[in-house]
Protein backbone atom coordinates (compact mmCIF):
# COMPACT_ATOMS: atom_id res chain seq x y z
CA UNK A 1 0.00 0.00 0.00
CA UNK A 2 1.06 3.48 -1.05
CA UNK A 3 1.56 6.25 1.72
CA UNK A 4 -1.26 8.93 1.38
CA UNK A 5 -0.14 12.54 1.89
CA UNK A 6 -2.31 15.15 2.45
CA UNK A 7 -1.20 18.91 2.41
CA UNK A 8 -4.42 19.70 3.82
CA UNK A 9 -8.10 19.24 3.97
CA UNK A 10 -10.06 18.32 1.32
CA UNK A 11 -12.90 20.31 0.70
CA UNK A 12 -16.47 19.33 -0.80
CA UNK A 13 -15.37 20.00 -4.09
CA UNK A 14 -12.19 18.88 -4.22
CA UNK A 15 -10.67 22.56 -4.14
CA UNK A 16 -7.12 22.67 -1.66
CA UNK A 17 -8.46 25.62 -0.56
CA UNK A 18 -9.50 25.81 3.24
CA UNK A 19 -13.31 27.14 3.87
CA UNK A 20 -11.63 30.15 6.50
CA UNK A 21 -9.32 31.19 3.71
CA UNK A 22 -11.05 31.19 0.90
CA UNK A 23 -13.76 33.75 3.28
CA UNK A 24 -10.66 35.96 4.22
CA UNK A 25 -9.88 36.54 0.74
CA UNK A 26 -14.08 37.50 0.04
CA UNK A 27 -13.44 40.38 2.70
CA UNK A 28 -12.51 43.40 1.98
CA UNK A 29 -8.90 44.17 3.06
CA UNK A 30 -9.13 45.84 6.75
CA UNK A 31 -8.21 49.18 7.09
CA UNK A 32 -6.12 50.83 10.22
CA UNK A 33 -7.97 52.76 12.37
CA UNK A 34 -7.49 56.20 12.02
CA UNK A 35 -7.44 59.39 14.78
CA UNK A 36 -10.80 61.46 14.02
CA UNK A 37 -9.65 65.04 12.41
CA UNK A 38 -9.73 67.73 14.83
CA UNK A 39 -13.11 70.12 14.25
CA UNK A 40 -12.18 73.63 12.92
CA UNK A 41 -13.50 76.20 15.79
CA UNK A 42 -16.76 78.24 13.58
CA UNK A 43 -15.95 81.59 12.96
CA UNK A 44 -18.31 83.80 14.11
CA UNK A 45 -20.59 85.65 11.74
CA UNK A 46 -19.96 89.31 10.48
CA UNK A 47 -21.71 91.77 12.03
CA UNK A 48 -24.44 93.29 10.40
CA UNK A 49 -23.84 96.95 9.00
CA UNK A 50 -27.00 99.08 8.47
CA UNK A 51 -27.47 101.68 5.79
CA UNK A 52 -26.56 104.78 7.70
CA UNK A 53 -23.21 103.80 8.49
CA UNK A 54 -22.29 102.71 5.33
CA UNK A 55 -23.10 105.74 4.27
CA UNK A 56 -21.20 107.42 7.30
CA UNK A 57 -17.69 105.12 6.26
CA UNK A 58 -18.50 106.39 2.64
CA UNK A 59 -17.86 110.23 3.38
CA UNK A 60 -15.94 110.00 6.12
CA UNK A 61 -13.01 110.69 6.14
CA UNK A 62 -13.38 112.48 3.37
CA UNK A 63 -11.60 111.41 0.11
CA UNK A 64 -12.27 114.60 -1.86
CA UNK A 65 -9.83 115.15 -5.39
CA UNK A 66 -9.35 118.46 -6.35
CA UNK A 67 -11.69 118.74 -8.99
CA UNK A 68 -14.60 118.09 -6.14
CA UNK A 69 -12.90 120.32 -4.09
CA UNK A 70 -13.12 122.93 -7.03
CA UNK A 71 -17.21 122.23 -7.71
CA UNK A 72 -17.54 122.50 -3.83
CA UNK A 73 -16.49 126.17 -3.79
CA UNK A 74 -18.40 127.07 -6.86
CA UNK A 75 -21.66 125.39 -5.10
CA UNK A 76 -21.14 127.16 -2.09
CA UNK A 77 -20.66 130.38 -4.03
CA UNK A 78 -23.82 129.80 -5.69
CA UNK A 79 -26.04 129.07 -3.01
CA UNK A 80 -23.99 132.47 -0.85
CA UNK A 81 -25.23 134.58 -3.87
CA UNK A 82 -28.74 133.11 -4.00
CA UNK A 83 -29.06 133.76 -0.01
CA UNK A 84 -27.98 137.23 -0.27
CA UNK A 85 -30.59 137.80 -3.01
CA UNK A 86 -33.21 136.79 -1.42
CA UNK A 87 -32.26 138.60 1.62
CA UNK A 88 -32.27 141.78 -0.10
CA UNK A 89 -35.94 140.97 -2.01
CA UNK A 90 -37.32 140.42 1.20
CA UNK A 91 -35.93 143.65 2.85
CA UNK A 92 -37.83 145.26 0.31
CA UNK A 93 -40.50 143.25 0.74
CA UNK A 94 -40.46 144.46 4.31
CA UNK A 95 -40.01 147.84 3.62
CA UNK A 96 -43.17 147.72 1.50
CA UNK A 97 -45.38 145.88 4.31
CA UNK A 98 -44.03 148.36 6.88
CA UNK A 99 -45.04 151.29 5.72
CA UNK A 100 -47.82 153.49 6.01
CA UNK A 101 -51.19 153.17 4.18
CA UNK A 102 -50.86 156.90 2.87
CA UNK A 103 -47.26 156.20 1.67
CA UNK A 104 -48.87 152.69 -0.44
CA UNK A 105 -51.17 155.30 -1.50
CA UNK A 106 -48.85 157.57 -2.69
CA UNK A 107 -46.43 155.79 -4.36
CA UNK A 108 -49.20 154.40 -6.58
CA UNK A 109 -50.22 157.67 -7.35
CA UNK A 110 -47.33 158.52 -8.35
CA UNK A 111 -46.58 155.39 -10.59
CA UNK A 112 -49.44 155.74 -12.12
CA UNK A 113 -49.08 159.54 -13.06
CA UNK A 114 -45.70 158.22 -14.55
CA UNK A 115 -47.31 155.57 -16.68
CA UNK A 116 -49.99 157.88 -17.78
CA UNK A 117 -46.51 160.90 -18.99
CA UNK A 118 -45.33 158.09 -20.50
CA UNK A 119 -48.60 157.14 -22.79
CA UNK A 120 -48.84 160.40 -23.64
CA UNK A 121 -45.31 161.07 -24.76
CA UNK A 122 -46.21 157.34 -26.74
CA UNK A 123 -48.66 158.78 -28.01
CA UNK A 124 -47.54 161.97 -29.36
CA UNK A 125 -44.02 160.68 -31.00
CA UNK A 126 -46.82 158.39 -33.07
CA UNK A 127 -48.67 160.87 -34.36
CA UNK A 128 -45.32 162.66 -35.27
CA UNK A 129 -44.31 159.79 -37.01
CA UNK A 130 -47.70 159.67 -38.88
CA UNK A 131 -47.37 162.61 -39.93
CA UNK A 132 -44.05 162.46 -41.23
CA UNK A 133 -45.30 159.55 -43.32
CA UNK A 134 -48.34 161.15 -44.56
CA UNK A 135 -47.14 164.34 -45.57
CA UNK A 136 -46.54 165.38 -48.98
CA UNK A 137 -43.50 167.53 -48.04
CA UNK A 138 -42.17 165.57 -45.32
CA UNK A 139 -38.89 167.73 -45.57
CA UNK A 140 -41.10 170.93 -44.58
CA UNK A 141 -42.97 168.38 -41.84
CA UNK A 142 -39.45 167.38 -40.43
CA UNK A 143 -38.31 171.33 -39.74
CA UNK A 144 -41.57 171.67 -38.29
CA UNK A 145 -41.28 169.01 -35.81
CA UNK A 146 -37.67 169.90 -35.43
CA UNK A 147 -38.59 173.45 -34.12
CA UNK A 148 -41.28 172.33 -31.75
CA UNK A 149 -39.13 169.97 -30.58
CA UNK A 150 -36.35 172.29 -29.69
CA UNK A 151 -39.44 174.53 -27.64
CA UNK A 152 -39.56 171.87 -25.63
CA UNK A 153 -36.05 170.93 -24.89
CA UNK A 154 -35.09 173.96 -24.00
CA UNK A 155 -38.40 174.43 -21.53
CA UNK A 156 -36.80 171.26 -19.68
CA UNK A 157 -33.20 172.85 -19.99
CA UNK A 158 -34.38 176.17 -19.17
CA UNK A 159 -33.06 178.04 -21.96
CA UNK A 160 -36.47 179.43 -23.09
CA UNK A 161 -38.91 180.87 -21.42
CA UNK A 162 -42.10 178.82 -20.54
CA UNK A 163 -45.86 179.78 -19.59
CA UNK A 164 -48.83 177.57 -18.18
CA UNK A 165 -51.26 176.21 -15.40
CA UNK A 166 -49.28 175.56 -12.31
CA UNK A 167 -49.02 176.26 -8.42
CA UNK A 168 -47.01 178.88 -6.53
CA UNK A 169 -45.24 177.09 -3.15
CA UNK A 170 -44.55 180.28 -0.87
CA UNK A 171 -41.98 178.80 2.36
CA UNK A 172 -42.24 181.05 5.23
CA UNK A 173 -39.25 180.05 7.82
CA UNK A 174 -39.03 182.25 10.82
CA UNK A 175 -36.95 180.06 12.86
CA UNK A 176 -34.61 179.47 9.85
CA UNK A 177 -34.97 175.92 10.19
CA UNK A 178 -35.51 174.45 6.98
CA UNK A 179 -32.15 173.49 5.06
CA UNK A 180 -31.14 172.73 1.25
CA UNK A 181 -32.38 169.05 2.02
CA UNK A 182 -36.13 170.03 2.31
CA UNK A 183 -36.14 172.39 -0.50
CA UNK A 184 -34.70 169.32 -2.25
CA UNK A 185 -37.00 167.27 -1.51
CA UNK A 186 -40.02 169.69 -2.48
CA UNK A 187 -38.19 169.83 -6.26
CA UNK A 188 -37.72 165.99 -6.37
CA UNK A 189 -41.56 165.83 -5.07
CA UNK A 190 -42.40 168.29 -7.79
CA UNK A 191 -40.77 166.85 -10.34
CA UNK A 192 -42.30 163.18 -9.92
CA UNK A 193 -46.05 165.04 -9.89
CA UNK A 194 -45.08 166.21 -13.41
CA UNK A 195 -43.74 169.69 -13.18
CA UNK A 196 -42.90 170.76 -16.31
CA UNK A 197 -40.70 174.00 -15.54
CA UNK A 198 -40.16 174.91 -11.91
CA UNK A 199 -38.12 178.54 -11.00
CA UNK A 200 -37.10 178.80 -7.05
CA UNK A 201 -36.45 183.13 -5.91
CA UNK A 202 -35.43 184.21 -9.59
CA UNK A 203 -33.52 180.87 -10.35
CA UNK A 204 -34.56 178.50 -12.67
CA UNK A 205 -34.35 174.96 -11.60
CA UNK A 206 -33.03 172.37 -14.17
CA UNK A 207 -31.70 168.97 -14.43
CA UNK A 208 -28.21 169.73 -12.96
CA UNK A 209 -29.26 172.22 -10.41
CA UNK A 210 -27.71 171.66 -7.20
CA UNK A 211 -28.91 173.13 -3.72
CA UNK A 212 -26.47 173.90 -0.77
CA UNK A 213 -26.24 175.34 2.87
CA UNK A 214 -24.74 179.12 2.81
CA UNK A 215 -21.78 178.28 5.09
CA UNK A 216 -21.05 182.68 5.64
CA UNK A 217 -24.16 182.80 7.38
CA UNK A 218 -25.50 179.71 8.76
CA UNK A 219 -28.72 180.03 7.69
CA UNK A 220 -30.11 180.55 3.59
CA UNK A 221 -30.04 178.16 1.13
CA UNK A 222 -27.28 178.69 -2.41
CA UNK A 223 -28.96 177.21 -5.21
CA UNK A 224 -26.14 177.34 -8.16
CA UNK A 225 -24.10 179.20 -6.11
CA UNK A 226 -26.82 182.07 -5.78
CA UNK A 227 -27.66 183.01 -2.65
CA UNK A 228 -31.23 182.68 -1.28
CA UNK A 229 -32.87 183.40 1.81
CA UNK A 230 -36.88 183.02 2.86
CA UNK A 231 -39.56 183.41 2.40
CA UNK A 232 -38.72 180.59 -0.48
CA UNK A 233 -41.17 181.39 -3.69
CA UNK A 234 -41.72 177.77 -5.98
CA UNK A 235 -43.00 178.82 -9.16
CA UNK A 236 -44.52 175.40 -11.26
CA UNK A 237 -45.42 174.86 -14.43
CA UNK A 238 -47.71 171.61 -14.12
CA UNK A 239 -51.18 169.92 -13.90
CA UNK A 240 -52.24 171.72 -10.61
CA UNK A 241 -54.79 168.63 -10.22
CA UNK A 242 -51.63 166.40 -9.52
CA UNK A 243 -48.92 169.21 -7.97
CA UNK A 244 -50.45 170.12 -5.39
CA UNK A 245 -51.78 166.79 -3.65
CA UNK A 246 -48.21 165.53 -4.27
CA UNK A 247 -47.18 167.86 -1.68
CA UNK A 248 -50.30 167.59 0.69
CA UNK A 249 -50.17 164.25 0.85
CA UNK A 250 -50.09 162.54 4.91
CA UNK A 251 -46.11 162.65 5.70
CA UNK A 252 -44.92 164.60 2.56
CA UNK A 253 -43.40 167.96 1.76
CA UNK A 254 -45.68 170.06 3.43
CA UNK A 255 -45.94 168.29 7.13
CA UNK A 256 -42.19 167.75 7.13
CA UNK A 257 -41.85 171.86 6.45
CA UNK A 258 -44.45 172.49 9.08
CA UNK A 259 -42.21 169.92 11.96
CA UNK A 260 -39.94 172.59 11.20
CA UNK A 261 -42.51 175.63 12.17
CA UNK A 262 -42.55 176.67 8.40
CA UNK A 263 -45.49 178.01 6.99
CA UNK A 264 -46.20 177.04 4.07
CA UNK A 265 -48.96 177.96 1.20
CA UNK A 266 -49.76 176.11 -1.86
CA UNK A 267 -52.16 178.46 -4.33
CA UNK A 268 -53.45 177.05 -8.36
CA UNK A 269 -52.91 179.52 -10.78
CA UNK A 270 -54.33 178.97 -14.20
CA UNK A 271 -51.24 181.45 -15.76
CA UNK A 272 -47.72 180.72 -14.41
CA UNK A 273 -44.92 182.39 -15.91
CA UNK A 274 -41.37 181.20 -15.97
CA UNK A 275 -38.83 183.38 -16.90
CA UNK A 276 -35.27 182.78 -15.06
CA UNK A 277 -33.26 181.21 -17.78
CA UNK A 278 -29.69 179.88 -17.78
CA UNK A 279 -27.46 179.96 -20.53
CA UNK A 280 -26.96 177.21 -22.83
CA UNK A 281 -23.96 175.15 -22.05
CA UNK A 282 -21.82 173.56 -24.53
CA UNK A 283 -20.57 169.98 -23.67
CA UNK A 284 -17.04 169.71 -23.15
CA UNK A 285 -16.18 165.62 -23.69
CA UNK A 286 -19.95 164.75 -25.05
CA UNK A 287 -21.23 164.55 -28.35
CA UNK A 288 -24.36 163.54 -30.03
CA UNK A 289 -24.18 159.87 -31.34
CA UNK A 290 -26.85 160.72 -33.94
CA UNK A 291 -26.20 159.61 -37.19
Amino acid sequence: MSEEHHEGPVGPRGNGDAPEHRLRKELPQERPATAPEPQAPEQEAPPTVTGRQRLVQSVWPPRASRAQLIVALLLFGLGFGLAVQVASHSAGDTALRGARQEDLVRILDELDDRTARLEEEQKTLEDQRSELENSSDQAEEARRQTLARERQLGVLAGTVPAEGPGIEVTVEDPRKAVGPDKLLDAVQELRAAGAEAIELNGVRVVASTYLTARPDTGAGVSVDGKKISAPYRFKVIGKPQDLEPALNIPGGVVQTLEKEQATVVVERRTKIVVDALRAAKRPDYARSSAR
